[in-house]
């Protein structure tokens, strides 16, 4: 490690050291944890991203996604702040998308400066989605009654054990609509003069590969980190892999809690967030 550090010294005073592209990989379901699991949020890579962006000499930061979304929220917070430290240090961001970067994952996409995919990479759906399950039939059918007691006229809004209400349904539609002009407002601002062929396609909700997002202005290429980091900073271009810093206290922390069995809660959580995000990875085919 120190002999790595000194070589690099040794280089950078002699005006022999590479090109250095620092790398960062957001993979998973945004904003949703599944067991011991924590999904990709900003406070689960807010370290990551500052590490990113550490050292100003770099060529470029390049973002590597695997993503098919999940919380517009915290996609939006890990996009500006990647787009606020790339502004403070002066340093120009690549995006990759490798199997998906759709919905949420598209939105990290465009935090890039540029953004490049494989041909056969799923980009896109630029939409808001919302489901759910109905079991009021259900437990009318097996003879349970469910007893709410609410004080707010709206408390118990799309309440999955009553039948669906209208007006409910309306409200929050209205919601998506103002989430979707949102995202639709990001990605005409960053893909600024470059967007192609009709908006009503463009932000349907509708995702495509790599090469026909290409064509539609919602990349800029197609490659992956090396082939195109080679082209644009030479064959001897370095990558620098920002990774977690390993926390003995949460090594410790499940260590004492020795052999025993995780409780029913965890287990329940644990699965409901484990077909939560299958749900979202098997709409691109995945």
């Amino acid at each position: 490690m120190a002999f790595a550090w000194a070589k690099r010294l040794i280089r950078r005073i002699t005006g022999s050291e590479p090109p250095i592209v620092s790398v960062l990989r957001l993979s998973g379901a945004i904003g949703m944890s599944t067991g011991f699991r924590r999904g990709l949020a900003l406070s689960t890579s807010v370290d990551l991203i500052a590490k990113l962006f550490a050292d100003k000499t770099v060529a470029a930061a390049a973002v590597v996604i695997n993503s098919p979304g999940g919380s517009p929220v915290q996609a939006a917070f890990i996009h500006d702040r990647i787009r606020a430290l790339a502004k403070e240090n002066g340093v120009k961001v690549l995006t990759f998308a490798e199997d998906v970067a759709a919905s949420g994952g598209y939105m990290l996409a465009i935090a890039g400066d540029e953004i490049y995919a494989h041909e056969n990479s799923i980009v896109g759906s630029i939409g808001v989605v919302s489901a759910g399950f109905g079991f009021d039939k259900l437990i009318e059918k097996i003879g349970i009654e469910r007893r709410v007691h609410t004080a707010g006229d709206h408390k118990a809004m799309l309440d999955p054990f009553k039948p669906e209400n209208p007006r409910d349904a309306a409200h929050l539609e209205a919601l998506q609509v103002e989430v979707h002009e949102s995202f639709k407002a990001m990605v005409r601002t960053r893909r600024e003069g470059k967007l192609k062929g009709d908006e009503k396609e463009l932000f349907s909700g509708a995702f495509w590969t790599g090469a026909k997002a290409k064509e539609m202005g919602l990349i800029d290429g197609l490659g992956d980190l090396r082939s195109i980091c080679r082209a644009k900073f030479g064959d001897k271009v370095e990558f620098r892999v920002v990774t977690p810093r390993k926390s003995w206290f949460s090594l410790d922390a499940l260590a004492s809690r020795g052999p025993q069995a995780p409780a029913a809660s965890d287990w329940a959580q644990g699965l409901i967030g484990a077909v939560e995000e299958r749900a979202l990875w098997s709409r691109f085919g995945l």
